[in-house]
């Protein structure tokens, strides 16, 4: 079996080198070990020092030599707007106060589908629409500092 031993933001790795690929979600691409299957070109254990989140485009370096391309794959979403920045606020504020994943542009928020969540959605008089796209929630602030709550 391959051994992916680095990885490489994407843009910082020679793409054109690629051997294979694999998709991954959300919850697949924030590993430090794990099988990956990489289809005709058979499985891949990622096996790196610490856990890291994977993105689109990021290149896995294999210890013997070349490369696997990561995909992120498209995931069941919900899909939040609204008719002005306050609102959008509030409705972050409640995911957060829920302890809900969250990927954050100026003008939508995604969650991931979920009945209950769109429940409160729904009774805070927004619309969710649900959406197939790459969840990228916010990271955060103890996974910024590399810490987690327990240290």
């Amino acid at each position: 079996m391959h051994r992916a031993v680095a990885v490489a933001k994407r843009g910082h790795w020679p793409s054109s080198q690629a051997a294979a690929a694999v998709t991954l979600d959300y919850d697949a691409r924030y590993r430090r070990r794990i099988s990956l299957d990489c289809g005709s070109f058979g499985r891949v254990l990622l096996d790196l020092p610490e856990a890291s989140v994977l993105a689109e485009g990021d290149g896995l370096k294999l210890k013997d030599g070349g490369w696997i391309h990561v995909h992120a794959a498209l995931e069941d979403l919900l899909e939040i707007s609204s008719v002005d920045s306050f609102s959008l606020v509030r409705i972050a504020w409640h995911l957060g106060n829920h302890h809900c994943p969250t990927d954050l542009s100026a003008s939508r928020l995604r969650i991931r589908r979920d009945h209950v969540m769109e429940s409160l959605l729904r009774g805070l008089g927004c619309s969710p629409i649900p959406v197939r796209a790459v969840f990228n929630p916010e990271k955060g602030a103890y996974h910024e500092a590399g810490q987690g709550h327990g240290e």
